[in-house]
């Protein structure tokens, strides 16, 4: 474990499991409410997933080119599918329930908080946090079984590919609170494991100064690609051929940015239904 209130949670919901205790009302009412309010935002003709683009704490840390057609040409997007909003309603109630075992498991936290981080040129990046623990901030994350399993594995592993920016967003938080930055609470979409990834490598300046260069980059309003095509290998060989690349592969902007993308079964592979391959011939 990685976190002293691991064991407390643990131990809770093994008294849960065993009808040892109850949640309280006063917990239950909260989570309704956060609930009610995760429906609301989500489902709400306001709702920030249709907003004009603006910069927050919960994208400063995804990928330039992604940012800029955001802000640019938004309406390039892949359409969303039809499930999109049932995911984040998953992620909403899965923070309001974790932070209800937290409390009944006796593990003293502050709540969210509205937060401003101040920017060099006066300008402004603003988000919310899930919670702090001894003056430490946390987030929260529901995640799929091999999220879980690999991208969180450990802050090291994550780095490798944030794609979603966990590491800006929580270093943002940091900075602007004045607090340490704790690490990720990430629970497993798929069978409600839970464990707590420490940020043990995150350097706040440094995550701080990539924001202020992104700010800028976004005023200059140059396009350029955060990525480049990759080599297709097979069996340990090159193919010939060029592919895209995880990040790339799931951007709501692929077609746009890469005019040339074919989504084709993997070329090289022998088995029955091989898997979909994003190549690329520029």
């Amino acid at each position: 474990m990685q976190h002293l209130a691991e064991l407390a949670v643990h131990q809770y919901l093994d008294d849960a499991v065993n009808n040892k205790t109850e949640m309280s009302e006063g917990t239950i009412d909260a989570v309704c409410q956060q609930i009610g309010e995760a429906l609301r935002r989500q489902f709400g003709k306001g709702s920030s997933n249709r907003k004009e683009f603006n910069l927050r704490m919960s994208n400063v840390g995804r990928p330039y080119c992604q940012l800029w057609y955001n802000k640019n040409k938004p309406d390039d997007a892949r359409p969303k599918s039809t499930t999109f909003i049932m995911n984040m309603m998953i992620g909403d109630i899965v923070e309001a329930v974790f932070k209800a075992v937290l409390t009944e498991a006796g593990v003293k936290y502050e709540d969210s908080e509205q937060v401003v981080l101040e920017l060099e040129d006066g300008t402004t990046v603003s988000g919310t946090t899930d919670l702090s623990i001894d003056g430490a901030v946390d987030d929260i994350k529901s995640a799929s079984n091999w999220s879980y399993n690999y991208k969180f594995s450990s802050y090291e592993d994550l780095a490798k590919s944030d794609s979603f920016g966990y590491i800006s967003q929580l270093a943002g938080y940091a900075k602007a609170l004045n607090k340490k930055a704790g690490g990720w609470w990430v629970i497993n979409k798929a069978n409600g494991e839970f464990k707590y990834v420490p940020a043990s490598g995150l350097d706040i300046k440094n995550e701080c100064g990539k924001i202020e260069t992104v700010k800028q980059n976004l005023e200059d309003n140059k396009f350029k690609r955060s990525f480049d095509k990759k080599q297709e290998y097979f069996r340990g060989k090159p193919t010939g051929k060029h592919i895209l690349g995880i990040t790339c592969g799931f951007c709501d902007y692929k077609y746009s940015c890469w005019p040339t993308l074919k989504e084709l079964p993997a070329q090289s592979s022998k088995a029955k239904a091989p898997k979909i391959v994003n190549y690329v011939t520029e």
